[in-house]
């Protein structure tokens, strides 16, 4: 997840250094029934623009009292009935009365529709500063003010920006002023370039008295009607006067053209939000692969104070690494080809209860009424199986007494004992009902004997000469899971397969120590021999944080999944297959 950035370790975290776009209007023919699916999940025909809507703010209230509000942005699309759909939030910025947010919202605009938008503001309290935006319980937080306005309003301003004066919530008046919010609407560019860089300064001037500056870049594009926009930010170096950040990559969607200019600001990072500008200059995309080309340095610049010459600064920026690359989309990779193979794990271990006791997480209710495994089984398969060409899914039971009296921590779902795939989402819901009646329950809740089944699937997937089929692994439990270092280990080793994993929690346990697997924290797992995972592979949601209806348990589990598998892809150099893209070069 990791969307926010107000804590004092997420706040040095960059932001917009990778940008990948989960549903472009590159999505072929129509024919494929993946991107089918994807369109008409979402709500939208083929026929569309896709924008993206970048936000600031002025005066907003101060709802803190030891500092300024730390705000964030969620924004709402509003519907005919009266529902309203979050369409996304912003990353929360720490004490700022008047923030500039980097976050983009996506918005599909359709011509033919009357598309009504509702941004709501929040102050984010401290406390709840290291849980991402996503996750955050709204109205946890204090509410800053509302303000709402039509799609179209803002694309048919030659300057496609508009000011909206924020509101209390409907019902309530208010003679405050609350400030203004502003709203930049840009169309999508259908572009997969991409520009990839490392940055590294020398000499920065010292701005703090007891230590050394704590760098950061961030990147803003000037925009027609005047004004920037920021579009990505390097992580914070702590104490260095010549910093060598990671590598930022920079689509064209962000910087239009090579030739616009770019506004680069090297900041001190300070936590109580007053970031000190430590020089700044304005260069193209061109103007910094000639610094890359000729090795040579640009000499950052400060206003003068008297408003005349900019004083130049000993501090330069350098480009160690410029390279052009091809960015692909999620769809681009499913309408080529490319597949997502489900396949599930289900806890039997006996914390669930007894499945025949109305009481137990197993019950299978005479109504219809699904349980808490059926339901994850459904909302999430449902959307998988779209992906999957042959839908036939492996699916495995842990933590049980099988057939053969002895407790097995991967056994098939369907009793077979010459293969654990079942056909359709409808023959994992028959394979789980029919195991209830056939397995003990027993325990403990092991992990690493599923994961590594579904890696050792990965891997023979990954060993074939053309890797087109990535693994999805939805786990459902109830419990805290036992062999905490095993799963751990066994999560570093398939960091490096085409596997997502995805686990639900289901009950009332204490799912905290699960969240150390999920890895949103920034920090990577580390196995037990020391190794690092390669990328974040695992999302965790536990089911009764989601039972309120304000997100899904599909859209809370499935939003990373077009990010990681994109990570892999391109850990890989994997291309969309060569028959959809004639022009690109053949996948490796």
């Amino acid at each position: 997840m990791g969307g926010c950035f107000s804590d004092l370790r997420g706040g040095k975290e960059g932001v917009g250094i990778r940008m990948i776009d989960n549903g472009d209007d590159n999505g072929g023919d129509g024919h494929n029934d993946a991107v089918r699916h994807f369109y008409t999940a979402q709500g939208f025909q083929q026929m569309f623009t896709q924008l993206q809507l970048s936000l600031s703010a002025s005066n907003l209230l101060d709802r803190d009292i030891a500092s300024k509000s730390d705000p964030m942005v969620v924004v709402y699309a509003k519907k005919k009935d009266g529902i309203v759909e979050e369409l996304g939030r912003t990353e929360v910025i720490l004490n700022c009365l008047n923030p500039q947010w980097i976050q983009k919202i996506n918005v599909t605009f359709q011509f033919e529709i009357v598309q009504q938008l509702e941004f709501h503001v929040y102050d984010v309290d401290t406390q709840y500063h290291c849980i991402p935006t996503k996750a955050l319980k709204l109205k946890d937080q204090d509410f800053l003010g509302m303000a709402n306005c039509i799609l179209s309003e803002i694309v048919t301003k030659q300057s496609q920006k508009i000011t909206l004066r924020l509101q209390s919530k409907i019902g309530y008046s208010s003679s405050r002023n609350l400030g203004a919010l502003n709203v930049h609407a840009e169309e999508t560019i259908s572009s997969r370039n991409a520009i990839e860089m490392i940055f590294h300064c020398t000499n920065l001037d010292n701005k703090d008295i007891f230590s050394k500056t704590d760098p950061f870049i961030r990147i803003s594009r000037i925009v027609e009607s005047g004004g920037s926009v920021p579009i990505c930010k390097t992580e914070v170096i702590d104490n260095n006067l010549n910093p060598i950040w990671k590598p930022l990559c920079l689509s064209s969607k962000q910087f239009g053209s090579k030739e616009n200019p770019l506004i680069i600001e090297c900041f001190d990072f300070n936590s109580n939000g007053n970031h000190v500008l430590v020089g700044k200059m304005q260069k193209s995309i061109v103007d910094l692969e000639k610094l890359n080309k000729e090795k040579i340095g640009a000499n950052f610049v400060i206003p003068s104070s008297n408003h005349s010459k900019e004083k130049v600064l000993k501090g330069k920026l350098f480009v160690d690494q410029y390279c052009e690359i091809e960015q692909f989309s999620f769809i681009d990779y499913i309408s080529s080809g490319f597949e997502l193979n489900f396949m599930v794990a289900v806890d039997f271990t006996a914390s669930n209860g007894n499945p025949y006791q109305p009481d137990s997480l197993h019950y299978i209710d005479v109504s219809g009424r699904l349980n808490s495994y059926q339901r994850a089984i459904m909302e999430v398969g449902e959307v998988i199986q779209f992906y999957d060409s042959d839908k036939h899914f492996p699916a495995w039971g842990f933590g049980g007494k099988t057939y053969s009296g002895t407790i097995s921590h991967c056994f098939n779902l369907n009793g077979s004992q010459s293969g654990s795939e079942v056909v359709g989402i409808e023959g994992i819901m028959n394979a789980y009902t029919s195991a209830l009646h056939n397995v003990t329950l027993a325990g403990p809740t092991l992990f690493g004997p599923i994961i590594n089944m579904a890696a050792q699937m990965a891997s023979q997937s990954l060993s074939s000469s053309n890797c087109t089929k990535y693994h999805v692994l939805l786990i459902i439990t109830d419990g805290v899971v036992t062999d905490i270092q095993e799963t751990i280990d066994a999560l570093v080793k398939s960091s490096d397969l085409p596997l997502s994993i995805l686990i639900v929690g289901v009950g009332n346990a204490d799912f905290k120590s699960m969240e150390i697997l999920d890895a949103d924290n920034g920090h990577r797992l580390e196995s037990s021999n020391g190794r690092i995972a390669t990328r974040d592979i695992v999302q965790f949601v536990p089911m009764r944080e989601v039972q309120s209806g304000q997100i899904s348990v599909v859209q809370a589990l499935l939003e990373e999944l077009p990010d990681q598998f994109l990570s892999f892809m391109r850990s890989k150099d994997i291309k969309p297959l060569p028959s959809h893209f004639p022009h690109s070069p053949s996948n490796h």
